[in-house]
């Protein structure tokens, strides 16, 4: 084994080891069935997007030669060889836990999803009824004429490949292509003593699949999906215009190469190996599916009404006891900062800030980033009013983001068109910090309030993912945030700041030296240790930071919750390094550092990751957290992780996870709900101090006398 093998595992390999993980919640017998086939489909949509992006990127390297590209070693083609080891073992497992697990489980509960060969007369009187009124008049078959062009398929788009007998042609055979479109739904009710049956579209179809060949013998239909390579970004370095520039990219990656094909483990060969040629895919890129094909679609399965004993119970996002909801935030940020976990603390304060800002006569100006965003955003809604009342609004709307390409190009038109100040980000950049400037004219002068977070600005996800916000009118804090939105908008030049860092100037500079600070520390003999919270750790300078550390003694934590290229636990490199991952309801998405510092305790919330694209090809920021109360409840919640013994994960110094339990009489802690019942109990203790609060009844011969 080299020394690069050694020191550092492989990203795609660590990133497949992640989804297991999401897969393993699927298979855990005290998760709640349906949120099992949550999980199950989530395994299936990041999938999807795996192939998609970093196994397009791969392939890209692998055509045009490129060496090893991976800092632990492996060239493009060993990479894409165990990827495609690594799939075929896990779509085994996806469909064993789908057909030997959760499908029977599900049945016995009422959910039942109805195989052809055992209908019933009346379920398969409602196929036909349903196929003759309501897919028939949908569905176009495609002839596939040998010396045409083989059909353009949509990415990810399901369906039936057909094999017809054709006695004049050589071989005596012929295909046909029918698209399954999304305007069918995927899973079709049928009647039925169970409490909800259903059957797959491309059943029912295939049922009736003569139908749409007259006169023709159906041979075999079998289902098929390819995968796109999506792996295509704009040279915005020299696009004139990038909104046009986007909209180029959205349009090629409708027509870019097939990288994968999924086919249902029944189809002939005659069939797998036509479509295979036909799209120009080998062997390794040819996936045999043994279920129903695209899992991420089952999500809807599980939004089924009249299971909610096979759902987890509620957790309603609860009030922050610090914001009094009879005041307006401008009052409760004043008198104190503010620090929320979402989503166990609500997201509304941040959406009532911006409403209210829309509002207040004496907000003259909202500046905001948005990266992503929902459909129906609220925030977005806001910006508009503001801009149409005659407030001055700044909004970065990145449109490179990923897959969100297509909404930020909508919502970057109706903002312009409301009156809004849109930027498209910086070049060369993709900026995905996330910040938000309200500038308000006050007694004493103009005053800056900001909300600094770790996610999107989207109502929808801030329900879902785990995330920090936090909410201050500190005059240092404002300047820096004015001054970071500044070098965005108006090409200058970065300034230095007094308290933030961003990245990709400055960012890792302050990272390293946090680390090296706390080795140099351990080397004098004080007590030194890092605990840092993130999505991925990828980057070779920061981790090679993070090994120097624990070679002088440095207790190293880190929770990172998909890709980790370090390895924990190596004689001489990372004894000191611990690395949990933890994986549950909601998605982990908070980046927050916690750095001893001679006891000073330095507390960080971030935007970004430890990953080479974060900090050194993207508009990231690092805030310190220096409020005391803020500050506490900020590295409670970190530790809160650390103590997880029922849905963390422990990484082996191989790259493999071994999931923790409770030592000796260690208590369970599962995170999530001990930061659910955190926020629940805050609310209480307010609510009881409110009621036991003696307030006297002034009568009317005092109110007299006051007067």
């Amino acid at each position: 084994m080299s020394q690069t093998d050694l020191q550092l595992l492989n990203r795609e390999l660590s990133w497949l080891e992640f989804n297991q993980r999401v897969l393993d919640q699927a298979r855990h017998p005290e998760v709640p069935l349906l949120e099992r086939l949550k999980f199950l489909a989530i395994t299936g949509s990041n999938l999807d997007e795996f192939f998609m992006v970093r196994v397009g990127g791969l392939q890209l390297q692998e055509n045009e030669r490129v060496g090893p590209s991976d800092p632990s070693g492996p060239s493009p083609t060993q990479q894409l060889e165990a990827i495609h080891r690594r799939v075929v073992s896990m779509v085994e497992s996806q469909y064993r836990c789908l057909s030997e697990d959760l499908e029977p489980a599900l049945q016995r509960e009422g959910m039942e999803r109805v195989r052809l060969e055992g209908i019933s007369t009346r379920q398969l009187e409602a196929i036909e009824r349903i196929f003759q009124e309501e897919i028939f008049p949908v569905l176009s078959p495609m002839a596939i004429e040998p010396e045409n062009p083989f059909p353009l398929l949509q990415n990810l788009g399901l369906y039936l490949v057909v094999r017809l007998e054709d006695g004049t042609l050589d071989p005596p055979h012929r295909f046909a292509m029918i698209p399954l479109g999304k305007s069918t739904p995927r899973f079709i009710t049928l009647p039925s003593d169970s409490k909800y049956s259903y059957v797959l579209l491309e059943d029912l179809v295939g049922h009736c699949v003569d139908r749409f060949f007259p006169g023709m013998t159906v041979l075999e239909w079998s289902v098929c999906r390819i995968t796109r390579n999506l792996d295509i970004s704009l040279r915005d370095d020299g696009a004139a215009d990038l909104m046009s520039g986007m909209e180029q990219v959205l349009l090629q990656r409708r027509v870019a190469d097939s990288i994968r094909l999924e086919i249902s483990q029944q189809a002939s060969e005659v069939t797998t190996h036509f479509l295979a040629q036909s799209l120009g895919l080998g062997q390794r890129e040819v996936f045999r599916i043994p279920g129903p094909i695209d899992l991420s679609s089952m999500l809807s399965l599980t939004e089924t009404d009249g299971f909610p004993s096979l759902r987890d119970p509620a957790w309603l996002p609860q009030p922050s006891p610090n914001i009094d909801p009879a005041e307006k935030m401008f009052d409760n940020i004043s008198r104190q900062d503010l620090l929320l976990c979402h989503p166990y603390e609500s997201y509304e304060p941040v959406v009532r800030l911006i409403e209210e800002a829309s509002l207040d006569p004496d907000v003259l100006a909202i500046k905001q980033i948005l990266y992503r965003t929902g459909r129906r955003s609220a925030i977005v809604a806001a910006l508009k009013r503001a801009a149409e009342r005659g407030k001055y609004v700044t909004v970065i709307v990145e449109l490179k983001a990923r897959f969100d390409e297509a909404r930020n190009i909508e919502w970057a038109k109706e903002l312009e068109q409301a009156g809004v100040q849109v930027i498209y980000g910086v070049r060369g950049l993709k900026t995905h910090a996330k910040v938000c400037i309200v500038v308000r004219r006050e007694p004493h002068g103009i005053q800056r309030y900001v909300h600094f977070g770790t996610g999107n600005y989207n109502e929808s996800t801030a329900r879902l993912y785990s995330d920090i916000s936090y909410l201050t009118c500190r005059d240092e804090w404002g300047a820096d945030a004015s001054s970071f939105f500044n070098a965005i908008t108006g090409f200058s030049q970065p300034q230095s700041y007094r308290q933030i860092d961003a990245a990709p100037i400055g960012l890792r500079k302050k990272l390293i030296a946090l680390i090296d600070g706390e080795t140099s520390r351990r080397k004098q003999g004080q007590r030194a240790h890092i605990t840092a919270k993130l999505n991925a750790l990828v980057d070779p300078e920061m981790i090679a930071a993070l090994y120097r550390a624990s070679k002088a003694g440095v207790n190293v934590r880190l929770n990172v919750r998909g890709v980790c290229c370090l390895r924990p636990g190596v004689a001489g490199l990372s004894e000191n390094i611990q690395v949990v991952s933890i994986v549950d309801r909601f998605l982990e998405h908070a980046r927050i550092l916690h750095f001893h510092h001679g006891g000073d305790d330095l507390a960080f919330i971030s935007s970004a990751d430890w990953m080479p694209r974060n900090l050194d090809r993207r508009v990231e920021l690092l805030v310190p957290i220096e409020d005391a109360p803020c500050r506490r409840k900020l590295l409670s919640i970190l530790d809160a992780y650390f103590r997880d013994n029922q849905n963390s994960w422990l990484l082996q110094a191989d790259g493999s996870y071994r999931r923790k339990a409770p030592q000796d009489e260690q208590s369970p802690v599962r995170s999530q709900r001990w930061l659910y019942e955190m926020a629940v109990g805050a609310v209480e203790q307010m609510e009881h101090d409110q009621r036991t609060l003696f307030q006297p009844h002034i009568g009317s011969r005092a109110k007299r006398l006051e007067g």
